[in-house]
């Protein structure tokens, strides 16, 4: 299932808009470290759309478009990516950004330790600068997810005089090239961003400082919203939104998201998996599958508020398959493969985050296949 992410802004918006005023953005949950190389989470790169800019970004419509690079042209063998950067950019401590900077910002996504960009950028071999505005990522061999990472933290840069000087420490004051830079942190309260007066391009730039606040529950948080605590949230409630849209103070943005809500079966890098049926006898993962309803899923836990899928990419997407059609649910089938799998009600772990959302999809989905045989 792809959720549909809904963002919700009141109208007081527009005003604070128009006076240069704080944002005040409500997340699901509280970032982790502010450092793209290190970073994980979902919610943190909502953070950083404000305070690091990447080397390329994407559009509404998934297409590649410039930011800290103006342009970009691949080799003849597809294993050189050339990028032409943008001239006059400074980080949040007034250091100038160049082609030496990408140079070192690759370079450390791929050998810091605890680095959650090496996987991401490990086609990319070296490193050439050109010149100042010039820069060359050499390929071991084709690879064309490449721009799509660098339009995310992989694309990220950071100051390499602050990067160096903070080692690890660095998420605790990041200096990147965004719109916004680093104020303050209190943890589980507030991240804090003020306007960056040299930004590359400061005149799209209409608020003055952006406060981002966590809030784990759904409902406090729309409270929050509705009360004028909050100007933006993200995550609305799916049970919220059918009385939101005739609410005139408010305005929704809905899109079908690229992460999706899915399950995932380790079928051989653990004892404990080859212990599990599941784990180790595909019939068994089969049944599982066909015992499930996804449209029932999307609801009953969702209210209806996500595109059904069973791929990467959703339907709507140029890359689904459409020759791996959607499987209907077959609980006599289910069944069957079980018996002949030997194992006719078999037990199975399902873990899960503890948001509201995820909680509600484990129940529906344990409701479900237990109906097949299964003990989740």
């Amino acid at each position: 299932m792809w959720t549909i992410r809904a963002l919700l802004a009141s109208a007081a918006l527009m005003t604070a808009l128009a006076q240069g005023q704080t944002l005040r953005f409500g997340l699901a949950e509280d970032p982790d470290i502010l450092d793209p190389t290190l970073a994980r989470t979902f919610v943190g790169r909502i953070v950083f759309a404000a305070l690091c800019d990447k080397l390329v970004d994407i559009d509404e419509n998934l297409n590649i478009v410039p930011q800290l690079a103006t342009s970009y042209q691949w080799s003849p063998d597809n294993k050189a990516l050339t990028l032409k950067l943008r001239q006059g950019v400074t980080f949040h401590d007034g250091e100038k950004f160049d082609a030496a900077a990408v140079k070192y910002n690759i370079e450390r996504h791929k050998t810091m330790a605890g680095s959650n960009r090496r996987g991401e950028l490990a086609p990319v071999s070296s490193v050439d600068v050109i010149d100042a505005a010039t820069v060359r990522l050499n390929l071991t061999a084709p690879f064309s997810p490449l721009l799509a990472q660098l339009a995310d933290r992989a694309g990220m840069m950071v100051s390499p005089k602050a990067a160096q000087a903070e080692g690890d420490k660095f998420g605790a004051k990041p200096v990147c090239s965004g719109p916004f830079r680093f104020v303050e942190r209190v943890a589980q309260d507030r991240i804090a961003l003020e306007r960056y007066p040299n930004y590359w391009n400061k005149g799209e730039i209409h608020f003055d400082k952006i406060v981002y606040l966590p809030i784990t529950d759904s409902t406090v948080r729309l409270a929050n919203l509705k009360s004028g605590q909050l100007d933006f949230i993200e995550r609305v409630g799916t049970s919220d939104i059918p009385a939101l849209k005739g609410d005139s103070r408010f305005k929704i943005s809905r899109i079908t998201e690229i992460g999706y809500q899915g399950i995932t079966i380790n079928v051989g890098k653990s004892d404990l998996a080859q212990k599990n049926p599941l784990g180790k006898d595909p019939r068994v993962r089969e049944a599982f599958e066909l015992a499930l309803d996804r449209d029932g899923i999307v609801q009953v836990a969702m209210d209806g508020e996500a595109t059904v899928g069973n791929q990467w990419v959703a339907p709507s997407n140029a890359f689904y398959a459409k020759n791996v059609p959607m499987p209907k649910r077959d609980v006599a089938k289910a069944k069957a493969l079980l018996q002949a799998a030997g194992v006719p009600n078999p037990s199975v772990t399902l873990m899960t985050p503890t948001t509201s959302d995820a909680q509600r999809i484990a129940q529906v989905v344990q409701s479900m296949v237990k109906e097949a045989g299964f003990d989740v």
